[in-house]
Parts: C-alpha cells; sequence; structure tokens
C-alpha cells in the first residue's frame, strides 16, 4: 500500500493483492521505521467498517487509519470501480481530503519500481505514468 500526504488531502493506492486481503480480512497496514524505537515508527492502515456509514481518518500515537464501510468496500473491491473519494470536515482546519484507489501498471515505470502487483492499465495508451 502505498501512500501519499500533501497539505490536508491523504492518498492510498493498493495493489491487487493488498485490495483482495482488504476484502478478505477487512484491514492493510503498513510502517515506516525512522529509527531503532517503536516510537519512531508510523503506521498507516485501511480498515473495513461495519459501524461507520462515511470514510473517515484518524490519527493517534504514530498511527493513521482510514476506515471505510463495508458496502463501500465491497463495492470498490469486487467491480470496475478505481476509487474512492472523501471529506472529512476537519475543524479549523478545512477539510481533510481522502482519496483510495487501486495501484495501475504504469505505461513508463521508474526504473527499480515492481509492477508485479498492480492492476493492469485501463488506458494502455496513455504516455505518462502518475505514480506519485
Amino acid at each position: 500500500m502505498k501512500l501519499r500526504i500533501k497539505g490536508n488531502s491523504i492518498r492510498l493506492r493498493l495493489g491487487r493483492s493488498e485490495v483482495m486481503r482488504l476484502a478478505a480480512d477487512g484491514r492493510v497496514e503498513e510502517s515506516t521505521a525512522f529509527g531503532p524505537s517503536p516510537k519512531q515508527r508510523f503506521g498507516y492502515a485501511l480498515c473495513v467498517s461495519a459501524e461507520d456509514y462515511d470514510v473517515s481518518a484518524s490519527f493517534r500515537d504514530g498511527h493513521m487509519v482510514v476506515r471505510v464501510p463495508a458496502n463501500v468496500t465491497h463495492q470498490w473491491a469486487t467491480t470496475d470501480q478505481v476509487s474512492i473519494h472523501a471529506i472529512q470536515r476537519s475543524g479549523g482546519d478545512g477539510e481533510l481530503r481522502i482519496l483510495i484507489e487501486k495501484d495501475f501498471e504504469c505505461i513508463e515505470a521508474a526504473s527499480g519500481e515492481s509492477q508485479e502487483d498492480a492492476f493492469p492499465h485501463p488506458h494502455p495508451s496513455e504516455e505518462h505514468c502518475h505514480a506519485s
């Protein structure tokens, strides 16, 4: 699962196996170690929620969790739907934009980047890949 954060927006991109794992297990997670201490680890997860009606994101103790309603996840995982979009009110800072996407093969992949788990590109005639 790839994570991109820019300003008040977060974007998660999942490969085929991660979409299947989310549908089967209800959770996909990753972490990045900035040092040897557990306190220097940043974790992020995408979770299916039976209780929530809207996509939401939270951050606490070095962990970001994005929750998606079960029916929304099922529709996205089992069809050719590419993405899930949501906007979450974030108080005085305005809005947090949330985007969850299927990760597609790049037409011109960056060197060293594996595309083994990517979805087939829906528009193979496009010249460039927007990998970020």
